[in-house]
């Protein structure tokens, strides 16, 4: 006879046979292989997906010649190996927004939406194959050195950058306060290289900024100086959100006071963008209603971003700055604002991004950024690789770095 204890065993046993047939059945359905190495280290080996034929013979096969054959044998890394073969993978698609990041250069990503990281303060972005200075970020070690929006970026430490990916250049450039780095920098419009040598410092960057700023002399010869309320937005981060609310209070208070502010200006040069739901929020901010984007899916599906809150700031006059490091997020805003004939925009042509990237957290601390869609503005304008024009075109001078010829325009704009 059974006792009771017995039958729990047997129940227990039973259910851990069907339990691991199953489990057996779909790994198995899958090709699934389990291997135990030497180090009782277990392996994962998935095959293709079964409507692809790929015979992955090659790639063990050179993988062992290398371990059989290569020269410096402490240079072998096998997780360096695969991190290397799937960003090559990765990179075959020719998209330079498409990135696999190993555990460091994904935190590093994590740390750079957060606003708080260690480096030269340059936003960095990929044309042509080559890495491009989307912004230096204001009064930060790469703004100091002289390294401007436009600049290409040719080598770092004497490294050639061809064929980098945005990942791998930050990687290289980014490191500890006190440290330096030098980068081999072609300037728009030049062809000779310069180098410089950028220290690098810890970067604490704001999102969004206020101020208040005061017309010219001009403006002041027939009556009191007239002032206009000055936002900076400076990207779409973890922390925008929260502070553009703060700074919206900020801006109702100074049209509210006596005598009133006479609009605002949206700063939104050298931004490079960040999170896409940024921008709906803040373009809602100046639009009553309507489409602020569109959005294309790899799927073919279409997906309309309509204004999402009732703004506070509908009714202000509203200029908008942009540049050549205006891009992504920073586009899609100051593109709704012309498309809804909201805002002038003043300035120079953006850089040109209508691409949105899903980025993925991997199971051991690794991330791949995939282009899952495209985003196009209210009037069905896709701006990827062309930018946004401005209604009025106006280039800051080189000559004089204190003169902010672009401001003064939008100043000017709204007190006359």
């Amino acid at each position: 006879m059974f006792n009771l204890q017995n039958i729990r065993k047997l129940a227990l046993i039973l259910a851990l046979v069907l339990l691991s047939g199953n489990v057996g059945y779909r790994l198995g359905q899958k090709q699934v292989q389990f291997t135990l190495t030497k180090e009782k280290k277990i392996v994962i080996n998935a095959s293709p997906p079964p409507n692809r034929n790929v015979d992955f013979s090659l790639f063990w096969d050179v993988w062992s010649r290398l371990e059989q054959r290569y020269l410096q044998q402490d240079k072998i890394d096998p997780q360096k190996m695969v991190y290397g073969a799937i960003s090559g993978m990765v990179g075959s698609l020719g998209d330079p927004y498409t990135v696999f990041l190993p555990p460091k250069d994904n935190s590093e990503f994590k740390e750079d939406l957060n606003g708080t990281f260690e480096g030269i303060g340059a936003q960095l972005g990929a044309k042509n194959d080559k890495i491009v200075v989307i912004a230096p970020l204001k009064d930060h070690p790469a703004e100091k050195a002289g390294i401007q929006a436009g600049d290409w970026i040719i080598k770092v430490n004497g490294e050639d950058t061809f064929n980098w990916t945005v990942p791998q250049a930050v990687g290289k450039i980014r490191g500890p306060k006190g440290t330096s780095v030098t980068l081999s920098i072609v300037h728009e419009g030049e062809s000779n290289p310069v180098d410089i040598s950028v220290t690098r410092d810890k970067i604490l960057l704001k999102s969004v900024e206020f101020e208040i700023k005061t017309a010219g002399d001009e403006a002041c010869k027939t009556s009191a100086c007239p002032e206009v309320g000055l936002i900076k937005l400076n990207r779409f981060g973890d922390t925008t959100n929260d502070e553009w609310s703060q700074v919206v209070s900020q801006a109702r208070a100074s049209l509210n006071q006596s005598p009133p502010i006479k609009g605002l200006v949206l700063d939104l040069r050298n931004n490079p963008g960040g999170y896409f739901q940024s921008s709906i929020n803040i373009a809602s901010e100046f639009i009553k209603t309507g489409v602020v984007v569109v959005q294309e899916n790899s799927d073919g599906t279409r997906e309309t971003f309509s204004v999402t809150k009732v703004g506070e700031l509908l009714d202000v006059p509203l200029v908008v700055l942009i540049n050549k490091g205006s891009a992504s997020a920073a586009e899609i805003v100051s593109g709704a604002l012309r498309d809804h004939k909201r805002a002038t925009l003043i300035g120079e042509k953006t850089f040109g991004k209508g691409s949105i990237q899903t980025p993925e957290d991997l199971a051991d601390g690794s991330g791949i950024h995939i282009t899952t869609a495209r985003w196009i503005l209210p009037n069905g304008e896709w701006i990827n690789g062309t930018g946004i024009k401005p209604d009025i075109e106006v280039k800051n001078s080189d000559s004089s770095a204190s003169a902010d010829l672009q401001l003064e325009q939008a100043i000017q704009e709204l007190t006359n």
